[in-house]
């Protein structure tokens, strides 16, 4: 290749990479894929993407320089060629409740200035079109009235205010004016007015009386604007005669109700702007309450067995006493289950009785206290507590029973009422915001404006139908404007980024993606690939680490690493054309590519236990009222295009439900009506893709459990009885064994100040976390540390003899996780390995095999091989007598499923059905689902 036309990496050494130059060819679709671990992400982003930023932050002034951190130059010996370096990931976006997919895309910008340009007005009291109009039109408008239609001009000075108003009165006296309007009666200013300083008053000048020709109009032109200017931009007409009256303005106001607005500008859209966000939940839709649902869990137990949570199940003390009063005033008993109380005695017992007083007994030793008075309620009670209270475990405590609950005032719209009254063609701003992108879409394309709209809106329209079309083209059609940013799934932010990027219309850029076909249906895989292509085809290199079949086929080059993960990964195996990687032998990708390997279908289905657990009237989000049957026993896969209701019907309606019922979960699961079959499994367990801790203390040791023998090991040793050495001694964690210059960290923050903080190897343990008498203690020649160091593999060699050591890793291995090291920090790990790490956790429990397993999307970031090595581990639990519930796109875990619930037929609205169930076999053969079309290929 031409070297003006690559990018080339010299000695490329990062993490496990051994050394390799790799070319790149530019203004290409390029696919770097591998096993897990073998030194992709280590390769495009900790190498290549890391130097692109480094050497654009060096180009800074140091003054900017300090915003952006310090970046430190990746282990490389030099790369050539490099373009300005733009990351994608799999990240999920912002956290902040404020922050939506309307925001994160712009989308919504561009929303509110259209909403502030061409919207029309309306009440939000009445509903009528407000409009604002000129001294010329009020006056053309009066003088199409008949003719000799008395009429008074009146300003209103005054609207619902008290006072005597005895200034304001002197004031219109100097200023010539003869009468005045209070509260309906017309007075002379001659005589003496006195209001009721105690009352509000509405009060009008009376500017003129006229009579309605055709030659009046420069005096009613000079009234209207002198009304005006005393009336804050309104005038109202009198008509003696019928008395009725109309309300003109100069600014935004209803004549009907007699309410004024602002001009509409696109800061009263912003739900992030006092000027637009609702004042009771300052814009975030939501309230934090109190549930009544987590003060009594479950319905089914009595008072007196416990039913209020907060109780304890205490049957004394002076709360539960007041309880026993208050059962005898209302005639209740505490006896009997909380769901068979009336709704009236429940409020009570939750919201207390107001001001009215009642009887109350409290045992104090051998006596009775008697007393008179209110009852506040369990709820009111918690939340004075938790308004008052400076302790910060009470609050913690009493946050224990809240809930997000929709704000009462807007309704979870997060804006003011007078911002959803502006419309066009009948829709507010929310409502364009609830539908899905391709309804937006629609409404956009069908959009009917007038010759001045039109003319007003044409850039703004452009620019909004250009990144619909684009997050449409990216697979997210399905998705609403008001979705909230943090619950978006890591594919599907990452797509958002894309859509965004390509918007940008950036020429000359490097993009870095991270499997950005996560979450995506076949169906759509197309679309994404054609949106990749239009990326490169502006004059762009793009680099895609990728897994999908499609995706690598349809690249102009792969660069597949390994051979294996880990330590015997990093090197590459081929280079080339897809067809190029296809034929060599020695490429794992290669052989999966050309179908010399491939993951077999099952010889045959398992049938299950005979059991089912059934989940009726599930209508959350886009479900339509759902009836599912889960077979027990069985290995299931829930299928569907991308936004159907896969995730709404298994974790938010299922997992929820059943967390609820079996450990007490404080999240709501959507509505559904019952769930039957609870007796057939005992726990439910969520293998999500969550971090296993949020900090470098966490790894895979400490959360499998694994730490606990190993520590034993150590402590049992002769060396460590002589010095009295307990397991506690061989825990980074605690005071004892750790270093304590670092607190068992291995580094040391240094605060910079104007700068980023830096974080520097512990110069006492040189980063090993222990000191040196803990270190002194070897087994087998390692101490502590070295172990810690330890890839799964070289532990599974070394513990080979240790059964309560070896079982734990061996698991770790069978789920494909032998190149991690042990005392991995648990925030450098994928999404995909905490998943793994979870799994092997659970597989190493001696379980009862009456559990239900649910994993979502666990085929992220795995290879064909890795996926091979995934189902072998699901197949095993399965094999124990479990339930293994999996929602996945993937069609060689689809294929090798024993039962599956198609979802659609299409995403959002249109979705929320269940297409077909049954075995790959019939639901390959259904012809209305899109899973069957290509799940049929696989199973010939």
């Amino acid at each position: 290749m031409n070297k003006k036309n690559v990018i080339f990496i010299k000695g490329a050494r990062e993490h496990n990479l051994k050394n390799i130059d790799v070319t790149i060819p530019r203004d290409k679709l390029v696919v770097i894929t591998g096993l897990s671990g073998s030194g992709k992400s280590s390769l495009a982003f900790d190498t290549i993407y890391a130097e692109g930023q480094r050497r654009y932050v060096e180009s800074l002034n140091a003054y900017a320089r300090q915003f952006l951190g310090l970046m430190e130059k990746p282990d490389v010996d030099y790369i050539e060629g490099l373009s300005p370096a733009i990351s994608i990931e799999q990240k999920s976006t912002s956290r902040n409740p404020r922050s939506t997919v309307g925001t994160v895309t712009e989308i919504y910008d561009y929303f509110r200035l259209l909403f502030a340009r061409i919207g029309t007005m309306h009440c939000p009291e009445c509903g009528r079109v407000v409009e604002r109009q000129t001294v010329q039109q009020i006056v053309d408008e009066i003088l199409r009235w008949p003719e000799n239609t008395k009429i008074q001009v009146l300003s209103p000075v005054i609207r619902g205010r008290k006072g005597e108003y005895k200034e304001a009165l002197n004031q219109f006296r100097k200023d010539g004016f003869v009468r005045i309007r209070l509260d309906g009666i017309v007075y002379s200013l001659d005589e003496e007015i006195n209001p009721d300083k105690n009352k509000k008053h509405n009060l009008e000048l009376v500017v003129d009386r006229l009579v309605v020709k055709q030659d009046i109009r420069k005096r009613l032109t000079d009234s209207i604007e002198l009304a005006l200017n005393h009336g804050n931009g309104m005038v109202y007409i009198h008509k003696p005669e019928t008395n009725e009256e109309t309300l003109f303005s100069e600014k935004f106001a209803c004549p009907h109700c007699h309410l004024s607005f602002d001009e509409p500008a696109p800061r009263n859209f912003s739900f992030n702007s006092p000027f637009g966000a609702c004042p009771k939940c300052d814009g975030l839709g939501t309230l934090t309450q109190i549930d009544p649902n987590l003060i009594v869990p479950d319905q089914d137990l009595s008072i007196d067995r416990g039913a209020i949570k907060i109780l304890n199940n205490r049957n004394e003390g002076y709360y539960y006493d007041m309880l026993v009063s208050l059962s005898q005033e209302y005639g209740f008993s505490l006896s009997v289950p909380w769901k068979t109380l009336s709704p009236k005695v429940k409020d009570i017992i939750l919201y207390g009785l107001g001001s009215h007083k009642i009887k109350f007994k409290y045992r104090r030793e051998n006596a009775y206290v008697e007393w008179y008075s209110q009852y506040e309620g369990i709820i009111n009670n918690l939340l004075r507590r938790y308004k008052q209270t400076s302790s910060q475990h009470v609050r913690t405590w009493i946050e224990g029973f809240m809930n997000s609950v929709p704000c009462s005032e807007c309704q979870g719209t997060r804006l003011k009422k007078e911002s959803l009254a502006v419309r066009i063609n009948g829709m507010n701003i929310y409502d364009l915001t609830v539908m899905s992108i391709k309804e937006v879409a629609a409404f956009f394309n069908n959009l009917k404006l007038t010759t001045q709209q039109e003319q007003i809106a044409r850039q703004i329209l452009k620019e909004v139908k250009q990144r619909l079309e684009f997050l449409i083209n990216v697979g997210l059609d399905y998705l609403n404007l008001s979705r909230s940013a943090g619950t978006l799934s890591g594919g599907e932010a990452q797509r958002i980024r894309l859509a965004t990027q390509i918007g940008s219309q950036l020429v000359g850029v490097l993009y870095i993606l991270d499997e950005p076909s996560i979450g995506l249906h076949q169906r759509d895989n197309k679309k994404l690939i054609d949106t990749l292509k239009q990326l490169r085809d502006l004059g762009n290199t793009v680099v895609v680490v990728e897994h999908d079949r499609e995706t690598i086929e349809a690249a102009d080059y792969v660069i597949d690493l390994g051979p294996r993960a880990g330590r015997q990964g990093g090197e590459v195996v081929a280079a080339g054309p897809p067809e190029k990687i296809s034929k060599n032998k020695s490429s794992l990708t290669g052989l999966y590519l050309s179908g010399v390997m491939k993951i077999p279908v099952p010889e045959r289905r398992r049938e299950g236990n005979g059991k089912f657990l059934v989940l009726s009237g599930a209508t959350g989000n886009n479900l339509k009222n759902l009836q599912v049957s889960f077979p027990l026993g069985k290995f299931i896969c829930v299928t569907g295009v991308s936004g159907s209701g896969k995730s709404t019907l298994v974790n938010e309606t299922l997992y929820a439900a059943l967390a609820r019922h079996y450990y007490g979960s404080k999240k709501i699961p959507l509505p559904y009506k019952s769930i039957d079959g609870l007796s057939h499994i005992d726990k439910v367990i969520d293998l999500d893709q969550s971090p296993i801790g949020r900090t470098p203390r966490s790894n895979p040791a400490t959360y499998t459990g694994l730490f606990t023998p190993l520590r034993d090991i150590f402590s049992q040793l002769p060396e460590s009885k002589i010095r009295g050495y307990k397991p506690g001694r061989f825990s980074f964690n605690v005071k004892g064994g750790r270093c304590e210059n670092c607190e068992g960290d291995g580094v040391k923050k240094i605060e910079m100040h104007f700068l980023p903080d830096v974080y520097v190897q512990c110069e006492e343990c040189k980063g090993r976390r222990y000191n040196r008498e803990t270190l002194e203690i070897k087994y087998k020649g390692k101490s502590i540390a070295d172990v810690l160091e330890m890839t799964v593999n070289q532990a599974l060699e070394f513990f080979a003899n240790i059964p309560a050591v070896n079982r734990r890793l061996q698991t770790l291995f069978d789920v494909g996780l032998g190149y991690i090291h042990l005392g991995q920090a648990a925030t450098t790990l994928s999404g995909g390995e905490a998943q793994r790490i979870k799994l092997a956790t659970e597989l190493s429990k001696i379980g009862t095999g009456n559990t239900l397993y649910i994993l979502d999307e666990p085929t992220t970031g795995l290879h064909f091989e890795d996926i091979n090595m995934l189902l072998s581990v699901l197949n095993r639990l399965v094999d124990k007598g479990n339930t293994v519930i999996v929602i996945e796109h993937n069609l060689d875990v689809i294929k090798t499923a024993d039962w599956i619930i198609d979802i659609g037929p299409e995403g959002g609205a249109k979705g929320g059905r269940i297409i077909v169930e049954g075995s790959p076999e019939k639901v390959s053969r259904c012809a209305k689902s899109y899973t069957a079309k290509f799940l049929e290929c696989e199973l010939r």
